[in-house]
């Protein structure tokens, strides 16, 4: 199985998959000769397929006689999968991980789906500090309806409690982000099948412990698959918001970038084209399907002009808008010529990235919130000789001003920090911050 994710962005889920497996049946023989197999062809596959023949200052050839003798030597399975997940670690990039066969079997599209049957609880949450704090809550989702509230903290859910996942991943010595790994963690712990229990502790507005059992809703959105990832489901959502001057902004916001979102992003910028601005809230959006990125900009772009380049060992690829002359309804249009804000944050990632990057570059958009996840490499999977996937990186980019977001995210015209006070007051600091450059805008406009 080779599966090419070309801004293979859901990052998150993809991590939540790799970092919590599911356990092992029992008594698992070990194959001595094909673990050595399994590993040489990790190795081999990252050596012929990095973008970055220097492989970010690492000794390939090195790396791989220093590890191999641990291999040679293991007696479990655990041991394979720790070397090669260290192997990859020492690269210091994202996009690459090891899935373990018994999670990539239920993600392989010709086994069936039963990562369809999916549930949440209709909130997001976000790192404010060492506090993993609830965002957003869902209208009438399971804990809207059980008054949870955004500025709660989330301190455990079932038997898992957040500080002591913070301290397993910590003791792991990853080198991905403590707070993504355990945002991960704790987000996997928060889905599972629809109509399923969860018991959440929270904080509450005044610190105070509070319980919640919460019955999980089948997850909303347009089920999409994306490879082998798990299934996404993309949402996407518009409104017209005022602008503290009286004017009035076209608020757009999607969760991934999937083919279903592309027919509501057109309708709704043709809804908003008289809108003195457009806001883009890219905050959570993990990424998908890059090639989204020229038609979605060319809403806002009357001309063919490159947002960056990918560079793979062999290939070059120009993100070249694609100008959009004519509305869904069939009608000469122009692109939308207004102010065009986007929204960030830590969980904003890949496709987001290129996006926002890109067009920050050709100065057509501001951008306001917090630093990217500084995740954007295109990636593949490939299966290994055990049934094990990798899933590595084969490409990079890089903005037309000779940025490489990789590593560094997209850092924004007008930082915005999230805190709890802001949440609990039922404030948005980074959209408030938007609507008033946009109004700005607008006044100053001939």
């Amino acid at each position: 199985m080779r599966t090419r994710l070309h801004m293979a962005g859901i990052v998150t889920a993809a991590l939540c998959s790799i970092l919590h497996p599911q356990r092992l049946p029992a008594q698992v023989p070990f194959d001595a000769t094909l673990a050595l197999e399994t590993f040489d062809r990790a190795w081999q596959i990252v050596y012929d397929t990095h973008f970055d023949t220097t492989f970010n200052g690492v000794d390939w050839v090195a790396l791989r006689d220093e590890l191999r003798p641990r291999v040679q030597s293991a007696s479990a399975l655990g041991e394979l999968r720790g070397t090669i997940r260290e192997m990859l670690d020492r690269l210091g990039q994202s996009h690459f991980a090891l899935i373990p066969k018994e999670v990539a079997d239920t993600l392989d599209p010709a086994k069936g789906d039963p990562s369809a049957e999916v549930g949440d609880l209709g909130l997001e949450m976000r790192f404010v500090g060492d506090q993993l704090v609830v965002t957003t809550v869902d209208p009438d989702g399971p804990a809207d309806r059980a008054g949870v509230r955004p500025g709660w903290v989330v301190t455990a859910v079932n038997d898992d409690r957040v500080s002591d996942l913070m301290e397993r991943v910590r003791n792991a010595e990853s080198r991905r982000p403590l707070d993504l790994l355990v945002w991960g963690a704790v987000q996997r712990r928060l889905q599972g099948p629809p109509h399923t229990p969860a018991r959440v502790e929270f904080l509450d507005a005044g610190d105070a412990p509070t319980v919640r059992e919460l019955t999980r809703r089948p997850a909303p959105g347009d089920a999409v698959k994306l490879g082998n990832l798990p299934t996404i489901f993309a949402r996407f959502g518009a409104q017209r918001h005022p602008t503290p001057d009286g004017g009035s902004v076209g608020l757009l916001w999607f969760n991934a970038w999937m083919m279903p979102i592309m027919r509501q992003f057109d309708q709704a910028v043709d809804q908003y084209r008289d809108a003195d601005g457009i806001v883009i809230d890219l905050r959570g959006n993990g990424g998908g399907v890059g090639a989204m990125i020229m038609g979605l900009a060319g809403h806002f772009i009357d001309d063919r002009e490159s947002l960056g380049v990918m560079r793979t060992r062999t290939t070059t690829l120009q993100f070249v808008t694609n100008p959009r002359r004519v509305s869904t309804a069939g009608e000469r249009v122009t692109p939308y010529a207004g102010p065009v804000a986007v929204l960030t944050d830590r969980l904003s990632a890949s496709a987001s990235e290129v996006f926002a990057g890109g067009m920050q570059a050709v100065s057509r958009v501001r951008v306001f919130g917090t630093a990217t996840a500084g995740a954007v490499l295109p990636a593949s999977m490939d299966r290994l000789p055990n049934g094990d996937v990798l899933y590595h990186a084969f490409g990079e980019f890089e903005t037309v001003t000779g940025i490489r977001l990789e590593g560094r995210g997209v850092v924004p015209d007008e930082a915005v920090a999230l805190t709890r006070p802001d949440l609990l007051a039922g404030r948005d600091a980074v959209l408030e911050a938007a609507l008033r450059w946009i109004a700005h805008q607008r006044r100053d406009a001939p």
